[in-house]
């Protein structure tokens, strides 16, 4: 079970659906989300910048708010702490799940 360090631009977009025009149109409008980018130009997300991504993401399509709306509340509500706060959030969550599937391979190897 080893964990990816590097998502590609298709990944981030079908684990959101939707299209990496609009992944990449963020990218440009949001400077906390900064994918690597490999010799060739392909995108390299990393799990900071897919969480980075997924605030954005939350407060454009889930909660109905504009590019400058979000950036108005970015300006109002997170600062860098916030940010790094809510990467520690998510990767308690992902590491959450990684023990509830390892309990179930165990579980299963036991019955």
């Amino acid at each position: 079970m080893a964990q990816k360090i590097y998502f590609r631009i298709g990944e981030v977009a079908k684990k959101y659906n939707v299209q990496p025009s609009l992944i990449r149109y963020w990218e440009k409008e949001f400077s906390f989300i900064k994918p690597k980018k490999s010799a060739k130009g392909t995108r390299l997300f990393t799990k900071k910048d897919v969480d980075n991504f997924e605030i954005v993401y939350h407060l454009m399509k889930e909660k109905g708010m504009t590019i400058q709306g979000t950036r108005e509340y970015f300006k109002k509500h997170y600062d860098h702490q916030s940010l790094d706060n809510l990467q520690v959030i998510n990767t308690l969550k992902r590491t959450k799940n990684l023990l509830k599937e390892v309990r179930e391979v165990l579980r299963s190897s036991i019955e």
